[in-house]
C-alpha cells in the first residue's frame, strides 16, 4: 500500500538547529489535536496548535540565547510532556503551558550540542565531553575520542538494569555505549553516525535495539550485545541522496506497527514500513528543498488524521498529512490576484473563503510595510552619500548551513550551501587543482573565468579555479560536486552572496588535504603487500597527531586517549588502505599504495622541518605492492579506455548514419554503440577527466616507486604513456618491473 500524503505549511520561525522541534503528547482523555513546540537560533521557544485549521499560539517566549536542542521529559511511567531546551551551557525546563520550572547551569566549558532526558537523569554533551547529572547533581563525565554527533538514553523500563545506559554516536564511525559515565563497549557502523534512535521508540523486546543514520545516507538497525552485536539490516543510499539528519518512529500507515520516518540533509523525507520482510520497505518520499532538522509523527492538523511534521533549516514547520486537503481553487482565489478580487469559487466552504480573505489582507499589509521600509532605507542611504558618511547601512546578518563531505560512492566531495534567504550567486575559488563535476539536481547556471597560468614570479596565491553559480529565483540551497587530486593540497573558498540589500557576502573556507580521498575505516587487510614508513624523533603525540590531521580528513582535532594512536583509512577511489600507528617519538605508516607513503613522507617531513624537529626516516618498499595496486586500477582503467574509444567512434558512426540511413551492414558491436549513444555521452559527461586522472595516478606510482630507490625516471614517462595507450595489464606490470639503471 502506497501512502498518499499532502504537504501543508504551519508556521515559519527563525533558523533552526537539529532536534529542536517536538510534538507534545496528549495528557488527558479529551480528543484534541497535539501541540507542536519549536525553538530557533533567535532564542525564541514557542508552542502552537491547530484549531479549525487556524494557528493557535499556546505560548511564545522572548528571544534569548540560541536553542541548540529540544527534548521532552517527565517522571518515568507518565506522559513525557515537560519541555527541556538547551541554550549555551544551560538547560531550561518548561511546562506545556510555557511556565519555567528549571534553570540549570551545567558549567560546561563548551555550548551544549546534544541533550538527553530520562526521568530524573540528564545527559548533556558538547563536542567531545559528555556529562551525566542525576537530580541536577553532577555524577561524572566521559571524554570521547572523536566528535559526538548525537546521544540517546535507552528506555529504562524495557531493560533489566536500573542504571542509565546512554549511546553516543561519534564521528569516528563508532557507537559508544555508556553505563552512567563508564564505557561498556564500542560498536562499529559503516559510516559516521549522524543520529540514532531506539528501535520502534521502545528499543525492541529487550530495549537494546537501535536504528542509526549516517552522514553518507545509510540507515541501519543493530541489536546491542556485550559479546557480539547483531546487525539486523542496512538500507544503502542507492540514489545518492543527502545524509541522514533525523530519525523517529510513528504509525503513519495505521497498521498498528510504528513506521520509520527519515529526514535527510537535502530536504528528502522518507517513510519506511516494517512489513513481513526483515528490511523496511519504502512507502513514501517527498522533498521539501530545505535541510530537514527534525521529524516527528502525530495528529496536529485535524482529528483522526495522522501526519509527519518536520522542521527545516530555514525555519519552516510543515506537515505531510493523511487528510486530503486539495480544493478546487480558481485564479480569483489566489492572494494578490486583483483581476477578480471580490469573487470566490462556489464550491469553497466558508472556512476556506475566510482563510483566503485573511491571507489576501496579510499580503497587502506586508506589501505596504515593505514599500515603506524600502523608501526609508533609500532615503537614509541618499543622505549618507550626500554627507560623505563612511557609515551607510548595516548589512543584514544571515546564517549559512554548509557541508563539505567526501562521498565514497564517486570519490568526490559534495559541497552543500544553504541560506535562510534566497541566494543570488556563489563564487568558488581554489588555489589547488580541482574538478567541478556536473550535478543533475543543480539548476544554477555555471560560468567559468579563464585564469592565466602561474608564472615563476607569482606570489604563491595561485588560482586554479574560479567559477560563478548564478541561482534562479527563490533558491535557498545549492549543491556542488568537487573532485581533488591526492598530493595537491590547499583550500577551496566559497563566496556566498544572498539576495539582500545592501549586498553582503560571507566567505567559507574548506581545506583540501594531501590525502583528501581517504576516509576513516576500521577494517584493515593484513594480507596485502605493504610499504612501510617509519619515523622517529623528539616529537610528542600531539605534534605528530597534528601532522596526520594536516594530511588526512576525518581526524579528530585532539589525539585520542592513550599512549598509542591507531587510525585506519581507505582510499575511496582506488580501494587501497593506510594504517597510521604512532606514539611519542615514533610513527609507523603502512599502505599497499607506494604513492600514499610518498605523499605522507613529503608532508610529514615538511611539517617537522617547520617545527625544527629532526626526523629519522626509514622505509620498506614492497615490489609486490606495485602489481597489486595496478590490479586495483585495472577495472577502472579498462572501463575508461573502452568508454573513450566508444566516444571517439560515436561521432563517426553518427555521421555515417546520416549519410547511409540504414546501418544493418555494421558489426553488432557498432550497432550497439549507436543504440546506446545517449547513455555513452551522459556517462562520459559525468566523468570528463577520469581517464587523465588514472593516467596521472599510474605516472605518480611509477615515479614514486623509483624515487624511493634514488632514481629519477621522469625521462621514462613518455614510454609509460605509450604503454598506456596500448594498454594491457601484463605489459604495464612488466614495464614497471624492468630495469631503468
Amino acid at each position: 500500500m502506497e501512502l498518499d500524503l499532502t504537504a501543508v505549511d504551519y508556521v515559519q520561525v527563525a533558523v533552526t538547529d537539529k532536534k529542536c522541534m517536538k510534538i507534545l503528547p496528549n495528557n488527558d482523555k479529551r480528543r484534541v489535536t497535539q501541540k507542536v513546540v519549536v525553538g530557533d537560533k533567535s532564542g525564541v521557544l514557542q508552542c502552537f496548535g491547530m484549531k479549525k485549521r487556524e494557528l493557535n499560539s499556546i505560548f511564545k517566549l522572548l528571544p534569548g540565547p540560541p536553542v541548540s536542542k529540544l527534548e521532552l521529559g517527565g517522571a518515568l511511567g507518565t506522559p513525557q510532556d515537560k519541555i527541556f531546551a538547551s541554550c549555551g551551557s544551560e538547560v531550561r525546563g518548561y511546562s506545556r503551558k510555557g511556565k519555567k520550572f528549571l534553570d540549570f547551569n551545567s558549567n560546561l566549558t563548551e555550548p551544549i550540542s546534544n541533550l538527553c532526558i530520562s526521568g530524573s537523569d540528564l545527559v548533556v554533551a558538547g563536542l567531545y565531553i559528555c556529562n551525566y547529572f542525576c537530580d541536577c547533581v553532577d555524577q561524572g563525565y566521559y571524554l570521547s575520542n572523536d566528535r559526538i554527533n548525537d546521544i540517546i538514553c535507552l528506555p529504562v523500563n524495557r531493560r533489566d538494569e536500573d542504571r542509565l545506559v546512554s549511546v553516543l554516536a561519534c564521528n569516528d564511525r563508532i557507537l559508544r555505549i555508556l553505563e552512567a559515565t563508564a564505557l561498556k563497549y564500542e560498536l562499529e557502523v559503516p559510516g559516521p553516525p549522524q543520529c540514532v534512535v531506539p528501535f520502534k521508540d521502545t528499543g525492541g523486546e529487550e530495549g537494546m535495539e537501535l536504528v542509526y543514520g549516517t552522514t553518507d545516507g545509510k540507515v541501519g538497525h543493530v541489536m546491542l550485545n556485550n559479546e557480539q552485536p547483531e546487525y539486523k539490516w542496512e538500507i544503502v543510499n542507492e540514489k545518492n541522496l543527502g545524509g541522514i539528519s533525523c530519525l523517529t518512529h510513528h504509525d503513519i500507515t495505521g497498521d498498528g506497527v510504528p513506521d520509520l520516518l527519515v529526514g535527510r540533509d537535502d530536504g528528502t523525507v522518507e517513510i519506511f514500513s516494517y512489513d513481513i520482510a526483515e528490511e523496511p520497505v519504502l512507502r513514501f518520499a517527498h522533498n521539501f528543498k530545505e535541510s530537514i532538522t527534525a521529524i516527528q509523527g502525530g495528529v496536529v492538523g485535524s482529528l483522526g488524521f495522522d501526519e509527519v511534521v518536520v522542521s527545516t533549516y530555514a525555519g519552516w514547520v510543515s506537515g505531510l498529512t493523511t487528510e486530503h486537503m486539495q480544493k478546487k481553487v480558481t485564479s480569483s482565489s489566489i492572494p494578490g490576484n486583483t483581476n477578480s478580487a471580490n469573487t470566490q469559487p462556489a464550491d469553497m466552504d466558508e472556512d476556506t473563503q475566510k482563510k483566503i480573505t485573511n491571507l489576501r489582507s496579510e499580503v497587502e499589509a506586508l506589501q505596504i510595510s515593505v514599500e515603506s521600509e524600502r523608501g526609508r532605507h533609500m532615503e537614509q542611504t541618499s543622505k549618507a552619500i550626500a554627507n560623505n558618511s563612511s557609515t551607510l547601512t548595516r548589512p543584514a546578518a544571515f546564517h549559512i548551513n554548509d557541508k563539505f563531505v567526501l562521498s565514497p560512492v564517486d570519490a568526490s566531495y559534495h559541497l552543500s550551501i544553504e541560506v535562510q534567504t534566497a541566494i543570488d550567486h556563489v563564487v568558488l575559488q581554489s588555489d589547488v587543482p580541482v574538478d567541478l563535476l556536473d550535478k543533475e539536481e543543480t539548476s544554477a547556471v555555471v560560468a567559468y573565468t579563464s585564469i592565466p597560468p602561474p608564472t615563476p614570479d607569482s606570489s604563491g596565491d595561485d588560482n586554479f579555479l574560479l567559477a560563478t553559480y548564478r541561482c534562479q529565483s527563490n533558491t535557498t540551497r545549492l549543491e556542488m560536486k568537487v573532485r581533488s587530486i591526492e598530493g595537491q593540497f590547499g583550500h577551496l573558498q566559497a563566496y556566498v552572496i544572498p539576495l539582500l540589500k545592501p549586498k553582503s557576502c560571507v566567505v567559507r573556507r574548506y581545506p583540501i588535504k594531501p590525502l583528501s580521498l581517504h576516509q576513516r575505516t576500521h577494517d584493515f587487510d593484513e594480507q596485502r603487500p605493504m610499504n612501510v614508513l617509519h619515523l622517529s624523533g623528539p616529537f610528542s603525540v600531539a605534534e605528530i597527531h597534528s601532522w596526520v590531521a594536516f594530511c588526512l580528513p576525518d581526524v579528530p582535532e585532539r589525539p585520542p586517549a592513550g599512549d598509542t594512536v591507531n587510525l585506519y583509512f581507505a582510499n575511496t577511489f582506488l580501494d587501497t588502505q593506510l594504517a597510521c600507528i604512532y606514539s611519542k617519538g615514533e610513527g609507523i605508516f603502512r599502505s599497499d599504495n607506494i604513492s600514499t607513503i610518498s605523499i605522507l613522507k613529503d608532508m610529514l617531513t615538511k611539517e617537522a622541518t617547520a617545527k625544527k624537529i629532526n626526523l629519522n626516516i626509514q622505509y620498506e618498499v614492497s615490489d609486490d605492492s606495485i602489481a597489486y595496486t595496478l590490479q586495483l586500477l585495472h577495472p577502472k582503467l579498462d572501463k575508461q579506455l573502452m568508454l573513450a574509444k566508444k566516444v571517439q567512434l560515436l561521432d563517426a558512426l553518427q555521421e555515417l548514419q546520416v549519410h547511409e540511413g540504414s546501418m544493418d551492414f555494421l558489426a553488432p558491436e557498432y550497432r550497439e554503440i549507436l543504440a546506446e549513444a545517449d547513455k555513452i555521452k551522459a556517462e562520459f559527461k559525468k566523468q570528463p577527466a577520469r581517464l587523465e586522472r588514472l593516467y596521472g595516478m599510474i605516472t605518480d606510482l611509477f615515479i614514486d616507486k623509483h624515487k624511493f630507490k634514488g632514481v629519477n625516471v621522469k625521462q621514462k614517462v613518455p614510454q609509460l604513456l605509450e604503454t598506456l595507450d596500448n594498454y594491457e595489464l601484463p605489459a604495464l606490470i612488466d614495464f614497471f618491473h624492468q630495469s631503468v639503471y
